[in-house]
């Protein structure tokens, strides 16, 4: 998965890797992406990740706001 690869790249406490990590399983549910190979996942991953660095932390929110960033519905 695009998200497990890409947070080998960060060092964060587990709690946040956690929440990351929810709200991309989050996010692609809501866009109803099954394909894990799907390039869209590796967008999703990226976004979260970077919203998450300034400092949400509710996946929820961070799903939302990854899928309201990418303009994907």
């Amino acid at each position: 998965m695009a998200i497990y690869r890409l947070l080998k790249n960060f060092t964060m406490d587990p709690e946040k890797v956690s929440c990351i990590i929810a709200a991309y399983e989050q996010a692609l549910h809501t866009l109803c992406v099954k394909d894990r190979d799907d390039p869209l996942t590796e967008m999703v991953a990226k976004t979260i990740i970077k919203i998450a660095q300034t400092g949400a932390h509710d996946p929820a929110q961070l799903a939302a706001q990854a899928i309201n960033e990418l303009g994907v519905r």
